[in-house]
């Protein structure tokens, strides 16, 4: 009879702990298996030389420590890396290796889904099927195996990449904290960045919970009917509902929110639009982060640095801080929008 065997990645400390008492062993093991597989990075049993070799011969029958599996690795130019991995049979997601200029800051953006639910029409991600959410350890090796390629480890993570993380709320808050726990990452809870499209139920149910991590929503448009033409999203969650959702967000957490605005020339950028998001902006306590269209999906081009120098001009009084993402590794198509698992030529299909 075959044993279904264990996969201990993933698991928190207490499940864990009540794991190895149902092997019949003193619950403190479990701490020194957590170690191991974050503080030391093993990922063979043997390689557990604190524990006794008996407890390594039963983990080896009876558990297991599960990775997913590198398909492809591009450089950018810049510096940027983008991992392409195999999470399950047939299902591909990516990951984002992003070091910044003073190498001060080094971010990895993660997936959350294979494909997405979601079609927004500036991003490559939707033309993707759907394939299914990704489990809590699948969130947390993406990390494990950019920090182990590139020999480094990261002081930011956002969940930025493939996928909608609020349609995978629970697994996406899971692993938030994994990253957060002293014990395993040890990453504040401001170098954790949780980023949707908008799904009000998802905010709604962020602040309910009191978490504690970054939130980032992808406005986009000013214009609630505009807006619904470049993001499906709208048609569920009107932009005047999702306002009322971020306001309660920021009074009842008292922190400031992050809306992320992709410009598109001749779609939602110009004088009209902007004098529009400046009452949004006005209205909430937030930062701006402008973002330059990356993909091609339907005829539209990236603006130039005069566009988007004027666009920031236009919105400056606001009053809100403006931020300027650039588009790092956009030649390996790891920048915004451009994630879609070595299938996505930049073209329109």
């Amino acid at each position: 009879m075959m044993i279904l065997k264990k996969n201990l990645k993933g698991l928190s400390l207490s499940a864990l702990e009540s794991y190895i008492k149902e092997l019949g062993e003193d619950s403190y093991r479990a701490k020194q298996i957590y170690n191991g597989l974050y503080r030391d990075r093993f990922n063979d049993f043997d390689e557990f030389t604190t524990l006794p070799k008996s407890l390594r011969e039963k983990l080896k029958e009876n558990a297991e420590i599960l990775s997913i599996t590198l398909k492809k690795k591009l450089v950018s130019s810049d510096g940027t890396q983008k991992m392409t991995f195999l999470v399950e049979d047939e299902k591909i997601v990516e990951s984002v290796w992003i070091p910044s200029g003073d190498e001060e800051r080094k971010t990895i953006c993660i997936s959350s889904q294979v494909g997405c639910t979601l079609s927004c029409a500036f991003c490559a991600t939707g033309l993707l099927e759907f394939k299914g959410n990704l489990k809590v350890w699948q969130i947390i090796d993406q990390v494990l195996q950019v920090e182990k390629l590139v020999g480094d480890r990261c002081t930011n993570i956002v969940f930025m990449g493939m996928g909608e993380p609020m349609h995978n709320y629970d697994c996406v808050i899971q692993a938030a904290h994994f990253f957060h726990n002293p014990e395993t990452f040890n990453l504040g809870a401001k170098r954790i960045t949780i980023s949707t499209a908008g799904i009000v139920k998802g905010i709604d149910r962020f602040v309910e919970s009191k978490e504690p991590f970054n939130f980032a929503i992808s406005l986009n448009h000013p214009n609630p009917s505009q807006r619904k033409l470049i993001m499906g999203i709208d048609e569920k969650y009107p932009l005047d509902i999702l306002l009322r959702s971020v306001r309660n967000f920021t009074k009842t957490l008292g922190r400031r929110i992050t809306f992320e605005y992709v410009m598109i020339p001749g779609v939602n950028m110009g004088w009209d639009n902007a004098h529009k998001l400046i009452k949004i902006l006005r209205s909430v306590n937030c930062k701006i982060n402008l973002i330059p269209l990356n993909t091609e999906l339907q005829g539209w081009r990236r603006p130039t640095e005069e566009e988007i120098n004027e666009f920031k001009f236009m919105i400056k009084p606001s009053g809100v801080p403006i931020l300027n993402r650039r588009s790092p590794g956009k030649d390996i198509n790891g920048a915004c929008g451009m994630l879609a698992g070595m299938y996505y030529t930049g073209k329109d299909s």
